[in-house]
């Protein structure tokens, strides 16, 4: 067991070392600058190859969810439920649902019924900036 301990104590202050050789080189060398991997978006950028851009997550699917409402329950509770049960939830009638994509919440509706199936009319998309802050809490 002893022999393991300083084998990875040597392991890592050859990882170390290793990494003191790589900054002193970096800073040596403040002009190198680093690789154009990624395609810039910066301002000499042409707004018209926006839409290009963009064409290529159309057809990306992501899963949109419709919620009612939320409770929790014991599981005591849970296994008692059965045809005909009635599970209360915390959203009230008549308010607002919210629309989720991926879990995420970017709008809010109410629910509409068209040719017999179940639709939701958005009342109120969430701003970028409320999303983040809505993340925040």
């Amino acid at each position: 067991m002893a022999d393991e301990d300083e084998m990875a104590m040597d392991d890592w202050a050859a990882a170390l070392a290793e990494q003191e050789v790589a900054d002193a080189a970096v800073a040596a060398a403040p002009d190198v600058q680093a690789a154009d991997i990624f395609q810039r978006f910066d301002a000499s950028t042409p707004i018209a190859n926006a839409p290009s851009n963009i064409d290529m997550i159309l057809d990306i699917p992501v899963s949109l969810t419709v919620e009612l409402g939320r409770t929790k329950i014991a599981i005591r509770s849970l296994l008692q439920l059965a045809q005909g049960s009635v599970v209360e939830l915390d959203g009230m009638a008549g308010e607002p649902m919210d629309v989720l994509v991926n879990g995420c919440l970017i709008a809010q509706g109410e629910v509409v019924v068209v040719n017999d199936k179940f639709g939701i009319r958005l009342t109120d998309i969430i701003t970028p900036a409320e999303r983040i802050r809505r993340l925040h809490k």
